[in-house]
């Protein structure tokens, strides 16, 4: 489609001043009108954007709420499928820099990460020999086709299979009737075994929460590992039991793994057992993390808070922070003395100055002394475009306590 062809957005005078700095995101606020091209405007098209003055400043994908474009280039260029097919090879490109693509070590990897691969709304990770992809927004759904023959143009036979999981990460209000399935190719098993820093973990993309395994955790469940020898450790909100296969990896000499998730427990179970047999010093339970946290003594000496996101838009910012500094209190309070604690926020909507006063203040209502001893973030395959600050979502504090 040409220039012409497409939905011109104006805004406001002076809003151009973000996408001067390449922010990737146009909310509805800043838009004065809109001109329709040669077709009604529907969600998902592809727009072109001006400024007041009416010079050309980007061109993205148009959407119904706050978010009202996200750009996919600041040039006036083609989105087409060649567009595609140099996006998803420089993604990978900067993976295989990582030394990521066919690493005997680790098979399972995140190839687009949203803004952080100037792809917004489009994730896709790697399990072995299949590609998962998750689109959260209405025009990276229609461009799925598009999507799934760049990756295969990237991968060729090293890539069996696309799967697209999107149902659950598209605009709700958006009803587009979207049914999980395979995009191409197809794997003939449910579950598959996946390698990470040498150790294996059940993967069910299908049934799985996000697309299947929480890659972001990769590098900090490796310094789990380092930490927990000889150590009694305690892994709340443990999934699939990544952080407590890596603390029996380090030589914890017990793992105690909770999830309020009767699935999550036998996953976790099942991911210990085929690492470690079946006597290896590990007890799961399911049960209210946050409850069970207020009923422990003091034998544990190393615990990882890792809950789900509890904010997910600055609305509900309040809470989440009184959440966090709950959990957090009541983990240090119980901690044994030269105990570690890994404490995590995956909250966008929780910058790190603020998880970490949350943590001081959590600190101070323990009434323990306590050492920050490392900061976390999310590895190398989530990169953060640096015009996009809120792409930092994963934050972590190690701290020891006394």
């Amino acid at each position: 489609m040409t220039q012409k062809s497409l939905t011109a957005v104006y805004l406001r005078r002076g809003k151009e001043e973000s996408l001067e700095r390449c922010h990737p995101w146009i909310f509805s606020g800043a838009i004065e009108r809109i001109t329709e091209g040669l077709k009604p405007l529907s969600e998902g098209d592809i727009v072109d954007v001006y400024t007041k003055q009416g010079n050309f400043i980007a061109r993205g994908h148009y959407q119904i709420g706050s978010i009202a474009v996200r750009v996919l280039s600041f040039e006036e260029e083609s989105i087409d499928q060649a567009w595609w097919n140099r996006r998803i090879a420089a993604a990978k490109a900067l993976r295989e820099s990582l030394g990521m693509v066919d690493n005997a070590q680790t098979s399972c990897y995140r190839l687009i990460h949203g803004e952080g691969d100037l792809l917004p709304g489009l994730v896709v990770d790697i399990y072995e020999r299949t590609a998962v992809v998750q689109c959260h927004s209405v025009g990276m759904y229609h461009s799925r086709s598009q999507i799934a023959e760049a990756i295969h143009e990237a991968y060729g036979d090293r890539i069996e299979a696309i799967y697209d999981k999107s149902s659950q990460t598209l605009p709700y209000k958006a009803e587009l009737g979207a049914i999980d399935g395979y995009l191409w190719g197809r794997n003939a098993e449910k579950d598959i075994v996946v390698l990470e820093n040498g150790l294996k973990f059940k993967v069910n993309w299908e049934e799985g929460q996000k697309t299947g395994f929480f890659i972001d955790q990769r590098e900090n469940r490796d310094l789990v590992r380092q930490y927990a020898k000889g150590r009694k450790v305690l892994n709340t909100f443990c999934y699939t039991g990544g952080f407590s296969v890596a603390a029996l990896a380090g030589g914890a000499r017990e793992v105690v793994s909770i999830d309020l998730s009767e699935r999550a427990v036998k996953l976790a179970q099942e991911n210990v057992r085929l690492n470690f047999g079946d006597d290896a010093p590990h007890e799961a339970i399911a049960t209210n993390a946050v409850e069970y946290l207020k009923d422990i003594d003091d034998s544990y000496d190393l615990i990882i808070l890792d809950p789900p996101a509890f904010a997910k838009h600055h609305k509900v910012l309040g809470n989440a922070l009184q959440g966090y500094k709950k959990i957090n209190a009541r983990a240090l309070q119980k901690i044994r003395p030269g105990g570690i604690l890994f404490t995590f926020s995956c909250s966008q909507a929780v910058s790190r100055d603020l998880f970490r006063t949350t943590i001081f203040t959590s600190a101070a209502i323990a009434k323990r002394k306590v050492r920050i001893i490392g900061q976390l973030t999310q590895p190398a395959d989530h990169p953060i475009n640096i015009y996009h600050p809120e792409g930092e979502y994963l934050k972590g504090l190690v701290v020891y306590v006394e």
